[in-house]
C-alpha cells in the first residue's frame, strides 16, 4: 500500500509539489510564530526578574498583602540567619536582603511620594542585568549617602547626578526621620510605573533612616529560572508558616495578564494558519482525487474493495502530510535561525518603556505541535474526498474514463 501510494505521488509531481509546499509553509509558519511568542514570554520574564523582583522573595507572613504600604510593620527579625538558610537551599545561587520604605523625596523646591528600597549594592548589581543606567552609576558599597532614582522620579523633580535630595520617612517607631543623599545614578527598568515612583539607597543607610536592624524581604536568585517552582516548594516546606514565599510570577501580576493577552492573540493567528493549511491541502487533494476517479473505478472493477481505495487515498495523504511536516519543521528551524541572527527590533510592550530585540526560539514542544498539526490537517483534508470516492458506484466511476 505504501509503495503504491508513493508511486502515485511521484506520478503527479506538480500537484504533489504544490501540496507539499502548502503543508511545509503552514508548518514553518507555526514554528516561527510559536518561537516568537515563546521569546516574548521568556524575555518579559527575565526583564522582570533581573530588574525588579528576583526569582523569588521571602517575607514575614502578611507582608505581600499589606506590607508594601506599611513595610515597617512586617520586618524580618534576624534576617542574616534566614538569608544564610535560604542561600544553602539547592538551586539557589544567592540570597540578599532588602528593606522597603515609603515616604517623600524633596529637591529643595517640591516633594514627591516615593517607594524606596534599601539594598545591598554589589548583589543588586549582579541581579539587575536588565536595569539600564541612564546617568551616573549603580550604587557601590562605598556610596553610603548615594541614592539612585527611577527615570520618572528624576524627570518629575528635574534632578541630575550630583544633586542633593532629602528623604522624609517614618521610622519603625512611628517618628518622622530625614536623611540627606546625593544622586548617584538614574535607572530605567522594564516598568514605567515602577520607575515613576522608585528610589534605591544602600541597606545600611535605609536601616539608619528607619532605625531598624531588620529587613522586609530576602530576595532569592536561582541558577536557572526553570527551577523556580521546585525551589519555592522546597523553601515553603523548610521555612513553615512563619514566612511567605512568593515566586516572580506571583510577584508580577502584569506578567500573567500579558501572557494571557499574547496567548489569546497568537492563538487566533495560529488558528488562521491552520485553516489556511487545511483549505489549501483540501483543494489540492480534492482535485487530485476527483481527476483520478476513473482510475479508482478501474481498481474497483478489477476486484479491489471500496475500503482499499479509501485506505490508498488516506495513505497518500498521510505520506504527503508526513513529508510536508518534516520539510516544514526543517524549514521553520532554518528560518528561525536566520531571523534570530539578525533579530527583530520590538517597541516597548504595554506598561513598559524599554524596547528589545526579539528572536525566534526553537522550542521542542512547538516543533512537535507544528508537526502534528501539519500531519493532522492533511489527513482531515483528505477524509471527505476519500469517503465520497470510495462510495461512488463502480459504473459511475468507470464512466469518467470515457
Amino acid at each position: 500500500m505504501i509503495r503504491l501510494a508513493l508511486r502515485n505521488l511521484a506520478r503527479q509531481r506538480m500537484r504533489t509539489g504544490v501540496t507539499l509546499g502548502a503543508i511545509a509553509f503552514g508548518v514553518a509558519a507555526l514554528v516561527v510564530t510559536g518561537g516568537f511568542v515563546e521569546d516574548i514570554f521568556i524575555q518579559l520574564a527575565e526583564a522582570l526578574i533581573h530588574s525588579q523582583s528576583g526569582h523569588a522573595q521571602v517575607a514575614e507572613r502578611g507582608y505581600f498583602e499589606g506590607g508594601t504600604r506599611t513595610p515597617e510593620r512586617f520586618q524580618i527579625r534576624g534576617p542574616d540567619a534566614l538569608r544564610d538558610r535560604i542561600a544553602a537551599t539547592p538551586g539557589v545561587a544567592d540570597a540578599f536582603e532588602r528593606l522597603g520604605f515609603s515616604g517623600l523625596i524633596n529637591n529643595g523646591r517640591s516633594d514627591l511620594a516615593i517607594i524606596g528600597t534599601g539594598a545591598e549594592p554589589d548583589k543588586e548589581t549582579r541581579l539587575g542585568t536588565s536595569m539600564r543606567i541612564l546617568a551616573g552609576h549603580a550604587l557601590t558599597p562605598g556610596d553610603a549617602r548615594g541614592i539612585m532614582l527611577g527615570a520618572g522620579v528624576a524627570q518629575a523633580l528635574n534632578l541630575a547626578v550630583g544633586d542633593p535630595v532629602t528623604l522624609l520617612v517614618n521610622s519603625t517607631q512611628g517618628a518622622l526621620n530625614t536623611g540627606d543623599f546625593v544622586v548617584a545614578g538614574v535607572f530605567q527598568t522594564f516598568s514605567k510605573d515602577f520607575d515613576d515612583r522608585s528610589v534605591r539607597i544602600s541597606l545600611a543607610a535605609a536601616r539608619e533612616l528607619l532605625d531598624t536592624p531588620g529587613a522586609s524581604t530576602i530576595v532569592v536568585m536561582l541558577d536557572k529560572t526553570a527551577d523556580t517552582d521546585r525551589v519555592a516548594a522546597s523553601l515553603r516546606s523548610s521555612l513553615g508558616d512563619a514566612h511567605d514565599v512568593r515566586t516572580w510570577v506571583e510577584l508580577n501580576d502584569f506578567y500573567d495578564k500579558a501572557v494571557a493577552l499574547y496567548t489569546r492573540q497568537f492563538g487566533v493567528l495560529q488558528l488562521i494558519i491552520l485553516i489556511m493549511v487545511v483549505l489549501s491541502v483540501a483543494n489540492s487533494v480534492n482535485m487530485s482525487v476527483f481527476e483520478r476517479i476513473g482510475e479508482f473505478g478501474t481498481m474497483r472493477a478489477l476486484g479491489d474493495r471500496a475500503s482499499r481505495v479509501f485506505r490508498l487515498i488516506l495513505t497518500e495523504s498521510a505520506l504527503l502530510g508526513l513529508i510536508g511536516a518534516v520539510l516544514g519543521v526543517a524549514g521553520g528551524i532554518v528560518l528561525a535561525t536566520a531571523i534570530s541572527t539578525v533579530g527583530i527590533p520590538m517597541p516597548p510592550p504595554p506598561n513598559g518603556n524599554v524596547g528589545y530585540t526579539a528572536i525566534i526560539r526553537i522550542v521542542p514542544s512547538v516543533l512537535a505541535m507544528a508537526f502534528v498539526v501539519g500531519l493532522a490537517a492533511t489527513l482531515l483534508a483528505a477524509l471527505l474526498p476519500a469517503l465520497k470516492v470510495s462510495r461512488t458506484p463502480v459504473v459511475d466511476a468507470l464512466r469518467a474514463n470515457i
